[in-house]
């Protein structure tokens, strides 16, 4: 698998820069010796002799690790962060860092120091991100999974528009470490697969508890290896744009009815509704200065180096916040999600749009036009994927149809709190039963 890999990387990566770091002349090295340890009779791991591909934001032992950034360009890290240890220990085989905007701020997967990364359907469109080399190298054959992480979507939103699958799973169901706030619920570490079975694969091999970790869940991972698909009789809300608080394109809007009516059609009890998330922009915006502050403490000396205005923007914001304000949002948060959890109370998944929109043009940040509704800002864009995070939700994004235009589509598909399994099943069972098309976009992998 990883000499298909390679090939596909030589084929396809000079026009679509998804791996930006190659490590293929060692993945070789260590596939052969996965090779040699399978004829010598020692059991194989659970990814054993995969390619597995890791963003530039996560630290890899003696690769570059730049995180998109100048400041950051010839950085080589000395050890793996936690997530990789578990993937190589699983056999694993690590084939390269994918692209990421710079310190994983935007949903255009670009920045100074590699350029920009396509989209394989329609190169002069974006991938979506900040995940979004890793997308698109599995969308194109360079692995057979790959990590990301998702803040506001980071996994989630270049998984819809790429075709992939991606898992947004529960704050520290995979600890993320090392980590500048070890105690953070926003950015979290994420799957991404071509299959639904491949991305609880790889989680349960990157979930479990670890001690340097505080918010991490103690509960065993590797039930997520066979999540099952039966889903019959549950409760299912679905909504095309959260009572109107989403601005979503038409077609994105119908591929997620026609998404609910198979969800019908599997014995759930279907029910078009949504939770009150009314206020979720409104919390967003301090949550995210306050995190930016957190994170780029260290940066924040160098903070005019920084080339990527999205993030320059939330710096600048965290320093105008008041104390007030960052306490208001968490409060308005806890009263958010008090009303989440009488909404799951009675609905064992949500089904909503991944991203309102399909890929957008590459030189944009962001598309400034949604289904007419003119945008504030990159947040807007975003806010069905955002605001499940404010919620502190997991959420899967699913392939759920094409557009005129022979674009992806993505399914968001939440479950309850710590319910991965339940959205596992549930994106299993969908994939199953209707046979959604493994699409190839037309820069392939060589057959």
């Amino acid at each position: 698998m990883v000499r298909s890999a390679q090939a596909a990387y030589e084929a396809l990566n000079p026009a679509l820069n998804a791996i930006v770091t190659s490590t293929f002349d060692a993945a070789l090295r260590e596939a052969d010796s996965a090779e040699r340890s399978i004829a010598s009779g020692h059991a194989p791991g659970p990814l054993h002799g995969l390619p597995v591909a890791i963003k530039d934001s996560i630290d890899t032992a003696g690769v570059r690790t730049t995180y998109g950034s100048p400041l950051f360009r010839d950085h080589v890290p000395s050890a793996d962060a936690l997530h990789v240890q578990r993937l190589r220990a699983a056999g694993a085989i690590v084939v390269g860092k994918t692209n990421t905007p710079e310190l994983e701020a935007g949903i255009n997967t670009r920045n100074e120091v590699f350029g920009q990364t396509l989209n394989p359907w329609d190169p002069s469109l974006g991938c979506g991100g900040s995940s979004g080399g890793s997308a698109v190298a599995l969308a194109t054959g360079m692995c057979a999974l790959a990590d990301g992480t998702d803040h506001g979507g980071s996994v989630r939103i270049p998984a819809s528009v790429t075709g992939v699958v991606g898992l947004r799973p529960s704050p520290g169901r995979v600890p993320l470490y090392p980590s500048r706030w070890l105690f953070d619920s926003l950015s979290v570490p994420g799957t991404l697969g071509r299959t639904v079975r491949d991305v609880a694969l790889m989680l349960s091999v990157m979930a479990g508890p670890d001690a340097r970790v505080p918010i991490s869940i103690v509960e065993a991972a590797s039930a997520f290896a066979g999540p099952g698909s039966e889903i019959r009789g549950w409760r299912v809300a679905w909504t095309r744009d959260l009572d109107g608080m989403l601005a979503v394109e038409p077609e994105v809007a119908a591929a997620v009815e026609k998404a609910a009516r198979g969800f019908a059609d599997l014995g759930c009890v279907v029910q078009e509704t949504a939770p009150d998330w009314h206020d979720a922009l409104e919390i967003i915006g301090p949550l995210r200065a306050h995190r930016t502050a957190v994170v780029t403490d260290e940066l924040r000396p160098r903070k005019d180096e920084i080339a990527n205005p999205f993030l320059r923007e939330f710096i600048a914001k965290a320093g105008e916040l008041s104390l007030l304000e960052v306490g208001h949002a968490e409060a308005r948060r806890s009263r958010l999600w008090e009303r989440t959890a009488v909404f799951f109370s009675t609905h064992r998944l949500l089904l909503l749009p991944t991203t309102q929109w399909p890929a957008f043009p590459k030189d944009l940040d962001f598309p400034p036009t949604v289904a007419g509704r003119r945008m504030s800002g990159v947040v807007e864009t975003i806010l069905s994927t955002y605001a499940v995070t404010i919620a502190g939700l997991p959420a899967l994004s699913v392939p759920a149809g094409l557009t005129r235009a022979g674009l992806p589509i993505g399914l968001q598909i939440v479950g309850g709190w710590h319910r991965e399994m339940d959205v596992l099943r549930a994106g299993i069972a969908f994939e199953d039963a209707f046979g959604v098309p493994r699409w190839a976009p037309p820069l392939r992998r060589p057959t």
